[in-house]
């Protein structure tokens, strides 16, 4: 027996919609919950038009919807993710099987290479792709284990329900980070330094798993049901704290050589949704603990994709520099439910933008005034007495020009009720 996929009436009224603008093949992500005995999928969102197309997008791009599924992976908290793709086209359901099996492959190869938490073991590893037919609107469903290399298709039951957004309960919970991170000590090798600040953040990672997370103040047994999610029709929130113990250190662990630090210190907001009249406790640590860690790797990848440091850098390192990360903004799928997904928002940046992102990568109209940007706090940062060191007038030839300008960047975490920055700290040459 398949998957059964249960689905917002409102994504019925999205296919239809783009059946009747169809010009091409469109493709785009299924976004939603999976659990161990069905799936709720609460919205979708089309691949946004590639104007660099060769074609003109008359033909799938695997590398374009598989990146905008990594950005759009950025935008949703715990509870939500990237459950699949759709193609709306005229070719027969069969003729389009090996498109969508590639696609959902492709898809979740790059959002798992950014994960830093660890899979559990009844984690769902179906996907879900989707064929609609523009003319007769007939739907196909069908799943894939992206685990298993030789997956072969499996029909899956795809039916259209109405408030499927409204039975969720959301956790939430700030957390304090204070992260330290070493910094090679030849920092010429640029190239390494991203992978340091990757395993790094992954035994971090490691801390938030093993953390205890108390709810409404106590430590429930891991089968134990949320009493909120007992209530139907009431909007639900159930607020968590987790409490981590430090690893213990010996002596080899801190005696090292290395050019300098990262010093990540602040606050974040972290929620998660679970669909369920009697959601368990052990699910909503699970999801709570994943979108603590994303939302902090998802920021710190940003900031070292910001291109705004690149001309400061090339003018010379200072011995002490501090930087923020964007705040995280809350946007609801629906006025009506509680579900929500997020963007992040630089200090230079206004909610106008925000809301420009949420239409390109998820197609959503929202407004300013739908934005939730009370959760964080951008990080005030109080510049220091620093001084300047003596550049080579040459960088090393074996330096990336592009990544070479991130090296006084390099990394930090984000901002929350008390505000994130990260400072780096350059050791002088003995």
């Amino acid at each position: 027996m398949g998957r059964s996929y249960i689905v917002e009436d409102d994504v019925e009224g999205y296919l239809s919609k783009l059946c009747s603008q169809l010009a091409g093949p469109v493709t785009g992500l299924l976004i939603g919950q999976s659990t161990v005995q069905r799936d709720f999928v609460v919205m979708t969102t089309r691949t946004p038009q590639n104007d660099e197309s060769a074609d003109g997008g008359k033909s799938v791009d695997k590398e374009w919807v598989s990146e905008h599924a990594r950005q759009v992976s950025r935008m949703l908290p715990g509870g939500l993710s990237v459950l699949g793709v759709f193609i709306i086209s005229e070719s027969d359901a069969k003729d389009t099987l090996t498109t969508l099996r590639q696609l959902v492959f492709s898809v979740e190869n790059l959002i798992s290479s950014e994960r830093l938490w660890t899979p559990a073991d009844d984690d769902v590893t179906d996907c879900v792709t989707l064929h609609v037919n523009p003319k007769t609107r007939k739907t196909v469903c069908r799943t894939f284990d992206v685990k298993d290399p030789k997956s072969v298709a499996k029909p899956a039951d795809w039916k259209y329900q109405s408030g499927v957004c409204s039975s969720w309960t959301t956790v939430s919970c700030c957390l304090s980070v204070d992260l330290m991170v070493p910094l090679p000590e030849n920092m010429a090798f640029t190239r390494n330094m991203d992978d340091c600040l990757k395993e790094e953040l992954k035994v971090w990672a490691q801390q938030i798993e093993r953390g205890v997370c108390l709810i409404d103040g106590k430590k429930l047994p891991e089968d134990s049901e949320l009493k909120a999610g007992q209530k139907k029709n009431v909007r639900q929130t159930i607020s968590a704290q987790l409490l981590i113990t430090p690893d213990v250190q010996t002596a080899a662990d801190v005696v090292q050589r290395c050019g300098g630090c990262v010093s990540v210190r602040g606050a974040i907001h972290s929620r998660a949704f679970l669909h369920s009249n009697k959601p368990k406790a052990k699910l909503a640590e699970k999801l709570l603990k994943r979108d603590i860690v994303s939302t902090v790797a998802t920021r710190v990848q940003m900031l070292l994709e910001e291109p705004q440091k690149q001309n400061e850098e090339n003018k010379g390192r200072k011995q002490t520099e501090q930087s923020c990360l964007p705040r995280r903004v809350f946007c609801p799928v629906k006025s009506t439910g509680p579900l929500s997904v997020c963007d992040y928002q630089f200090s230079d940046e206004g909610l106008s933008e925000m809301t420009d992102r949420f239409k390109e990568m998820l197609d959503m109209d929202a407004a300013e005034e739908d934005l939730d940007a009370t959760r964080e706090i951008i990080a005030e940062v109080i510049e220091s007495e620093a001084t300047e060191e003596e550049e080579p007038a040459e960088e090393n030839e074996m330096l990336d020009p592009w990544r070479n300008n991130y090296i006084g960047v390099a990394m930090a975490t984000a901002v929350a009720l008390l505000a994130l920055a990260a400072s780096i700290v350059y050791l002088s040459d003995v």
